[in-house]
């Protein structure tokens, strides 16, 4: 079969080969353009043949079928991106998707949590496991989560040549390739320096058994090699019943809005955070102007004695009295 014949595994190829895109970003495009293809199959067309008015109706299929805001504006995102390739392809004349407008995003300010509530959860964290490799892995992978902000999937995949050498800062690779240093505050070094101790006896032992050596720093046998994203995310949700926390509150894309709410909370700058979270863009980390505002306006109507209905009736009498 032609690269033609075969859009969508031309697209991942190019946007592979040229982008550098990230695995997780492949698989959400193939996810997506394969919905579309299905649908189209359906109605007897292909992408050769989509139009405008093709492209329209699939989204409100989609709609019709409860597809967030999100969904439907990543799937357009696709489609377009994937008309653009075949355009510079020579494949169609037109784009059909682009003047297409999307249908926005929810605006829904990210869910975070209190310092007090982060401090249950790395206790639970310490506790929590059949043996004391198993402690102190899941030690290590919340404090090291919380100390540097990172993606679920930066984290799980840490090779360990990263967590050598100076243990005060970790090179992490995000998006794209990019690569950045972030600082780690005492108890990530701490429990980062026990659990290296743990897996190098570990390796030591996969050596003696002539097996071959992991680069992860969370080996696992999963196909990848690594810690799964989804065990981490089960792990994270049994800290969370331990800890006394809401479990449907607590993910590991929480515990990056949580270091990022806490740092901006602590008068740490936007553009800091901008860094260490590996945003392109600083719009993106802006949200989180958006989370501490809420935050406070929270706090001064729950705890603020003139928020009260008692108190609001006697502030009449403080003001005459010129107080």
């Amino acid at each position: 079969m032609s690269a033609r014949g075969n859009w969508i595994s031309a697209f991942l190829e190019a946007q592979a080969a040229e982008l550098g895109a990230a695995r997780n970003t492949l698989l959400a495009y193939g996810r997506d353009l394969q919905d579309f293809e299905s649908w189209l199959v359906d109605r007897d067309s292909d992408f050769e043949a989509v139009q405008k008015v093709d492209v329209e109706a699939y989204l409100i299929h989609c709609d019709a079928h409860g597809l967030s805001r999100a969904t439907r504006a990543r799937r357009l995102s696709a489609i377009k991106q994937l008309y653009r390739f075949a355009f510079e392809e020579g494949w169609r004349s037109e784009n059909p998707a682009i003047q297409i407008a999307g249908p926005g995003r929810d605006k829904r300010l990210p869910q975070t949590l209190s310092e007090e509530e982060v401090d249950r959860l790395l206790e639970a964290a310490r506790a929590s496991g059949r043996s004391e490799r198993d402690r102190a892995r899941n030690t290590c992978l919340m404090e090291l989560l919380y100390a540097t902000g990172m993606r679920v999937s930066e984290l799980v995949s840490l090779p360990v040549s990263a967590a050598r050498g100076d243990p005060r800062m970790l090179l992490i690779r995000g998006k794209g390739g990019k690569e950045r240093m972030v600082p780690l505050s005492p108890p990530a070094r701490e429990a980062l320096a026990d659990w290296l101790k743990v897996r190098d006896a570990m390796e030591d032992t996969r050596r003696a058994e002539r097996k071959p050596p992991s680069k992860y720093l969370f080996v696992s046998h999963s196909a990848a090699g690594h810690l799964t994203r989804h065990r981490f995310y089960l792990l994270i949700k049994e800290f969370a019943v331990a800890a006394g926390v809401s479990p449907s509150k607590v993910t590991p894309h929480t515990l990056r809005h949580a270091f990022a709410t806490h740092l901006l909370a602590n008068g740490a700058d936007l553009r800091s955070i901008q860094t260490l979270l590996g945003h392109a863009d600083v719009a993106t980390t802006e949200i989180y102007t958006h989370v501490l505002e809420a935050r406070l306006s929270e706090l001064v109507l729950t705890h603020h004695p003139l928020a009260k209905e008692g108190e609001r009736k006697s502030s009449g009498k403080i003001s005459s009295d010129g107080q």
